[in-house]
């Protein structure tokens, strides 16, 4: 295992924990407000701080980060499951209309920048989280639709295909039984890489007060509500900014390590 694998997989993995921990256990409740204990710098009873009503940061960065996942790995699937069939479509019919109309619609999707399209999705929908997954979720449809298709389209030339069309199978039994098998890899990694692109759009849009609403904890919400008070309590907006930097951190270098692992060319090249 490469040196990224092993660094993005313990980040990783640590945040993950963090986050399942959060349902049985947190240093305080997250929603329970300590007037008294506000804006405390990281100490004994509160290893990370309080904010300015006196929530423990710590259980409120836990709670977060179980948000955080749960509305990127909805997205991510998403768009798997949506892109990844029309991918494998668009490949089969390579020429054809439904091939063009199905790219058309990924360029008329990747022609606006992804949070913009996420905060008019949210925006016409309304705040919230579910509004946020489906916002995020639409825009990795395409980014999964062109990967697919891409490497699909070279396994369609491949001689183990022929044989497969050659023995009478048709394109949906040759995508799902030999194209996809051969893809997963790449997809794989494309997965890890949105995911924490998904992180940070669900940060963004939280920011913006069109992702979770309160009292679920955010940390672009946390954020949000720091910057006025950054000049006298700086850990405010430290906290939950270290929280996206390490998480997007590890499913990178996670994302760069696996790609690594699966790229049977790339293991050529190391030995």
């Amino acid at each position: 295992m490469t040196r990224n694998l092993i660094l993005g997989g313990a980040l990783s993995a640590l945040v993950v924990l963090a986050a399942l921990i959060s349902f049985l256990w947190t240093p305080y409740d997250h929603a329970v407000m300590n007037i008294p204990a506000k804006l405390q710098t990281p100490n004994a009873q509160h290893w990370l701080g309080t904010d300015h009503f006196g929530r423990d940061l710590m259980s409120m960065i836990m709670v977060g980060a179980r948000t955080s996942i749960a509305v990127a790995l909805v997205a991510v699937g998403i768009g798997m499951g949506v892109g990844v069939p029309l991918g494998l479509t668009a490949a089969a019919r390579k020429g054809s209309w439904l091939d063009e109309v199905i790219m058309r619609g990924n360029d008329l999707v990747f022609a606006f920048p992804s949070l913009v399209i996420a905060i008019l999705i949210t925006a016409v929908l309304g705040a919230g989280a579910i509004n946020a997954i489906i916002a995020i979720g639409i825009f990795n449809i395409p980014v999964f639709a062109r990967i697919t298709r891409s490497a699909a389209l070279s396994l369609w030339e491949r001689e183990f295909i022929l044989a497969a069309r050659v023995s009478g199978k048709g394109a949906a039994r040759i995508s799902a039984e030999h194209i996809l098998p051969n893809v997963t890899n790449l997809l794989i990694v494309q997965g890890t890489i949105q995911f924490s692109l998904g992180i940070l759009a669900e940060a963004g849009l939280s920011y913006v007060g069109l992702g979770a609403q309160p009292p679920t904890p955010s940390w672009g919400r946390m954020l949000a509500d720091a910057q006025t008070m950054v000049s006298f309590a700086p850990h405010l907006a430290l906290v939950p900014g270290c929280a996206i930097i390490v998480t997007v951190l590890g499913l990178n270098l996670l994302g760069d390590g696996l790609r690594d692992h699966l790229d049977p060319k790339l293991r050529v090249a190391r030995t």
